[in-house]
């Protein structure tokens, strides 16, 4: 992905905005899907709300950050796709280990979101590193 300096804001800025708009978009449909596939159990209800929470939010701040005022207000909701995402990781670990769902289910979207981790992780570096 290529990045440049947005003039009006001065925040880091992604060219190919689409591409992570619909990854993002496209995490929070497999994480619905996930959810509505979870059984029925106390267990998988109260983690699979959870996930639902945290995983479709990646995308709402995402977008909310494309609209940031200043480099901080952008990198404050570029750390808070983060926290998302790590709690994220953290449910589906969870659910493994709690055996509520095979890990080999998992694999791909547990994959997706350490993939989504190290962008956000690397577009939150160069956004502080213009703030010095």
């Amino acid at each position: 992905m290529k990045y440049k300096i947005e003039e009006e804001t001065n925040c880091l800025v992604e060219e190919a905005t689409d591409d992570l708009r619909e990854r993002t978009t496209q995490f929070a449909l497999r994480i619905i899907k996930l959810y509505g596939s979870l059984p029925k159990s106390t267990e998988a209800q109260v983690i699979g709300k959870q996930i639902l929470r945290s995983g479709t939010s990646v995308g709402a701040n995402y977008r909310e950050n494309r609209r940031a005022r200043s480099n901080s207000e952008f990198i404050a909701k570029l750390g808070i796709c983060l926290q998302e995402l790590d709690e994220t990781s953290y449910w589906l670990e969870l659910l493994v280990e709690a055996e509520i769902v095979p890990s080999k289910k998992l694999e791909n979207l547990q994959d997706e979101t350490n993939q989504l981790l190290a962008i956000f992780t690397t577009i939150s570096k160069k956004a502080k590193g213009l703030k010095k």
